[in-house]
């Protein structure tokens, strides 16, 4: 039976809200310093968020507006030149700014530290937008907290595709069901499946109502162990301040999927632990 030994934390809509307040306003400020009329306003966005990657995503813009290059050499120049603006707006407006991690993830944190889980940064965003946005939000020393740092420039293919997640588990030496992957979008938790990552999902903004399978865990936030399914059932004995979803919680959560699969896998098996047995669904 595998051991939850890891935590890959997906960043933008995961780690922060990054995407309406950081990435929107930014590309809208490199819009605006272009001299072009587009501007996208928050369900725009939402739309265009089926696109992952920032770059992939201003050119599928482009390829749908008259006022761009009707040739895609020309198109790609422009979001290149576009999106390299964008990521400098982005970087100001976070250390200006210091978008904040969202509630609920500094305490799962400092707990994977304290106890010893390693983490990984697994996301396919720029590694400057990534060091904007932590060296502001834990200090300079930032990378010390992960044992791996997959981003953008490490990959060939953007999620749903699973290669951040391949990448990050020959990095750490570790089996995919040895780690669990906490995404806010479906293509994340698509890419993380698609690795056999087991993988739980913290809604961001938007992605609150997103239909989603295969998660082991689906809930809105780290900060509130409230509405999530399956709910909560790691931390007994919690102090009643103490809400947030802990290790505890996940290492429940994992455990169960670890135990349901070994079960399809081997009809008959019968768990001989207390973790192996102390998480069932159906």
């Amino acid at each position: 039976m595998s051991r939850l030994r890891a935590l890959l934390w997906d960043v933008d809509g995961t780690l922060a809200e990054t995407e309406r307040d950081g990435h929107r306003v930014a590309f809208n400020l490199a819009f605006e310093e272009a001299g072009v009329s587009w501007r996208w306003d928050e369900a725009c966005y939402g739309e265009l968020l089926k696109v992952a990657g920032g770059r992939e995503r201003l050119l599928a813009f482009l390829n749908t507006v008259d006022e761009a290059p009707a040739d895609a050499p020309a198109r790609e120049d422009l979001a290149d030149r576009l999106h390299r603006r964008k990521n400098a707006f982005y970087a100001d407006l976070v250390r200006r700014q210091a978008l904040p991690l969202r509630e609920g993830v500094r305490p799962l944190l400092d707990e994977c530290r304290a106890r010893g889980v390693i983490m990984a940064i697994t996301t396919t965003t720029g590694r400057g937008n990534l060091d904007a946005l932590l060296s502001t939000t834990l200090g300079p020393d930032w990378e010390t907290w992960f044992a791996a740092v997959v981003c953008g420039e490490d990959v060939g293919r953007k999620k749903p595709d699973p290669e951040v997640f391949t990448r990050a588990l020959e990095r750490l030496e570790l089996e995919a069901a040895a780690a669990v992957a906490i995404e806010d979008s479906p293509d994340g938790v698509a890419a993380a499946r698609a690795a056999g990552v087991p993988v739980m999902m913290a809604r961001s903004r938007y992605f609150e109502a997103t239909p989603i399978e295969g998660a082991i865990a689906v809930g809105p936030a780290l900060h509130d162990r409230r509405g999530w399914r399956p709910e909560p059932s790691g931390a007994r004995g919690r102090r009643e301040a103490e809400e947030h979803v802990g290790l505890d919680d996940i290492v429940a959560w994992h455990a169960g999927h670890i135990a349901t699969q070994t079960e399809q896998d081997h009809p008959g098996f019968i768990a001989d632990t207390e973790d192996d047995r102390r998480v069932r669904w159906s």
